[in-house]
């Protein structure tokens, strides 16, 4: 692991009620980096990242951000430095787009420094970004999942944390909407140093996009390292159960999982 990163996991055990799903997990996330989080249903990313995040209180370990037990930290401040889009989100019943987006503001104000024309131009900026701003005055309630999935995007944006941990952000999108935003986070990661950490069902993405990518199987990390390293046939059939054939993507040289075709598919020629 490296050694002095902003965010960071000791002997984490994280569980929900008597079960206990993560146990005596350590991971370094790398700094200025894309980091993706993948494995099979219910191996633990998503509790994971909500342990990174302080939305889950661990039972053993303790998570380190800038230095400090991120739970020793004010909730303020820990939503200047950190910003999470988790799997599901919920808005208040009736807010407009542009209104919840807004929210994402909420941890830069102040009792002396309330709503400022720099606000108002990050929201603006974060609707872009995300292309929601032609439903700036639409009530959430009435958009579709893909429309609200980007809508909860530009509230993280609006946030401006240089650390930003997405739960399966692409939930919901079609296939041109997940690469545009994938491609966001990929922007905001070269050009703003932002450092992202993100769950991902999707190998090809995850190989495409990351830096660092952390594979998990029953609540523990099996490998992690660099995806052209980790992200082996052996491996995918050991953590999926799957057998495949990996290939050079032709577009980027990541690792391209090619599932074994199964006797009841037509093979054309």
């Amino acid at each position: 692991m490296q050694s002095g990163s902003r965010l960071r996991a000791d002997g984490l055990a994280i569980g929900y009620d008597d079960r206990t799903v993560i146990e005596g997990l350590s991971v370094d996330v790398l700094d200025g980096r894309i980091t993706a989080i993948v494995g099979p249903n219910a191996c633990g990313k998503s509790t994971l990242l909500r342990g990174l995040a302080r939305l889950l209180k661990p039972s053993a370990g303790q998570v380190i951000l800038d230095g400090q037990a991120i739970n020793s930290l004010h909730t303020k401040e820990v939503a200047r430095r950190l910003g999470l889009l988790p799997q599901t989100s919920i808005a208040p019943e009736g807010i407009s787009v542009a209104d919840l987006v807004a929210r994402g503001r909420f941890p830069h104000q102040k009792v002396m420094r309330q709503w400022s024309r720099d606000d108002a131009e990050t929201v603006a900026e974060a609707m872009r970004c995300v292309g929601v701003t032609d439903l700036a005055g639409r009530l959430v309630d009435e958009l579709s999942g893909g429309q609200r999935q980007r809508v909860w995007v530009a509230v993280l944006l609006a946030q401006q944390t240089p650390l930003m941990l997405l739960d399966e952000p692409t939930t919901y999108l079609d296939i041109a909407h997940q690469v545009e935003l994938l491609d966001l986070f990929a922007m905001l990661n070269r050009e703003q140093n932002r450092t992202v950490v993100v769950v991902l069902h999707d190998l090809q993405h995850a190989c495409r996009y990351a830096d660092q990518i952390i594979v998990m199987k029953s609540g523990q990390i099996v490998a992690e390292g660099n995806p052209n390293v980790v992200i082996t046939e052996a491996l995918v059939e050991d953590v999926y159960g799957l057998k495949c054939q990996i290939i050079d993507d032709p577009q980027t040289g990541t690792p391209l999982v090619i599932p074994q075709a199964s006797p009841y598919v037509r093979t054309r020629t």
